[in-house]
């Protein structure tokens, strides 16, 4: 039976954390571990969690951005959002270890293996809700970028939908634990690491997601694999250059 959980039904949070979404998000999170929000259970509205926590309705939508990205939460338009079951037990990769340049590399060098495949089948089976899906998507990144924003969590949005579209369950389970740390600039400040002008890196990153959308909306297996590739591939060998540089500065 599903339930509906009011604010005043969680208790609040009691430390401070690096940003005000991050509170919320470990705040329901916290809840959810500890048995007070079970699989099935509504989450508290927008504005009750914004009475709550005392934070501004952006701040809340990108916490439920988060917890959906992370495997904890879904959103179902015009009904709310609900606590589901994570199926990531036995996956021995934690997310927070991801903090230094080298984790952030070894871990594009395992994206690089299991996304190019995923792409390849996202070309192959994806559906036109789903491309349809990806392109709004896009159009985000695409506006973010305008705005010289990072739109970190559009990015992470693109890649599961891209993982979703394989209809192997797997390849989402991988990335929805991850959440945000697939993005290397959710880690480390990539234009600041490479002397490298912010909205030229955001350009050229969001042309690398361009190539992968329209080889998918092509239904084109093989481009969609390389342009993948590709992608993940310049971002590694971005964030390797920017590494060596910042070691021989401090040689």
């Amino acid at each position: 039976m599903t339930s509906t959980f009011t604010a005043q039904t969680l208790p609040p949070p009691r430390k401070k954390h690096r940003t005000l979404a991050q509170g919320v998000v470990e705040h329901i999170t916290g809840s959810i571990q500890q048995g007070v929000l079970k699989p099935g259970d509504k989450l508290p509205t927008e504005s009750a969690i914004m009475e709550q926590h005392g934070v501004s309705r952006t701040v809340v939508r990108e916490a439920i951005s988060h917890l959906q990205a992370a495997g904890w939460a879904q959103t179902r338009h015009g009904i709310g959002t609900f606590v589901i079951e994570r199926s990531n037990a036995g996956l021995a990769i934690n997310a927070e270890s991801i903090v230094t340049v080298m984790d952030v590399l070894a871990m594009l060098e395992l994206r690089i293996s299991m996304e190019a495949e995923a792409a390849w089948l996202a070309a192959a089976r994806r559906s036109e809700a789903q491309v349809a899906e990806l392109a709004k998507v896009l159009g985000a990144m695409q506006r973010s970028v305008a705005r010289g924003s990072p739109a970190v969590d559009a990015d992470v949005q693109f890649h599961l939908l891209i993982a979703q579209s394989t209809g192997n369950r797997y390849f989402v389970d991988i990335l929805s634990q991850l959440g945000t740390t697939i993005i290397p600039r959710a880690r480390v400040n990539m234009p600041q690491l490479g002397h490298d002008d912010p909205a030229i890196y955001l350009e050229r990153v969001n042309r690398e997601h361009e190539d992968i959308f329209n080889a998918i909306l092509r239904k084109d297996p093989e481009a969609a694999r390389a342009a993948m590739r590709t992608h993940l591939s310049n971002s590694r060998e971005r964030l390797r250059q920017a590494q060596q540089q910042l070691e021989s500065n401090g040689a």
